[in-house]
């Protein structure tokens, strides 16, 4: 049985500018689980040597291992691999794990560059006998469970960029 290609496309505007944003979401040590809801390391990170000490190279040298617990009740612990890096603008990488696939990241300056749009596309297949079983009845369900979660995602990312966003003084 071939698995079905699952495209999922998200888009969040975020009143941040894409260097903030990227300071957090391309974070050499995947900080994600800190401000993602329901998204836990299943691992330590996987650290080959990188090419030099740029934070592109640091990236696409590291390996996630990540758990994202869907509202339906059941976790995919998902790999992520960057492949490309442009600083501060996208990040492409290969997904493995209960999801194989890839996945990019890309930044856009909004509002004359005090704002951010971050479009975020999977496209994956899951690996599991039970989901690909399911998948032909339940693929409207998987869809709005992962809409939840990276609805969930980009609420956590705005609070996190404005924990460190530097405050106004009077």
């Amino acid at each position: 049985m071939t698995s079905r290609l699952f495209d999922l496309a998200s888009t969040w505007h975020l009143p941040f500018t894409p260097e903030q944003v990227w300071t957090i979401i391309a974070d050499v040590d995947m900080s994600w689980p800190k401000w993602w809801p329901h998204c836990t390391f299943a691992a330590p990170l996987v650290r080959t040597e990188a090419k030099s000490n740029s934070q592109e190279d640091i990236l696409k040298a590291t390996t996630a291992h990540l758990n994202f617990r869907a509202s339906l009740g059941y976790t995919l612990t998902i790999s992520i691999q960057p492949t490309n890096v442009v600083t501060p603008k996208e990040i492409d990488f290969d997904a493995g794990g209960h999801l194989e696939g890839t996945g990019r990241v890309v930044l856009t300056p909004e509002a004359q560059g005090q704002a951010t749009r971050m479009d975020i596309e999977w496209r994956v297949r899951p690996t599991q006998r039970w989901m690909n079983l399911l998948t032909p009845i339940a693929a409207p369900a998987f869809t709005a469970a992962h809409s939840l979660m990276m609805r969930q995602g980009g609420e956590g990312l705005v609070k996190a960029l404005a924990n460190q966003a530097p405050q106004a003084t009077a």
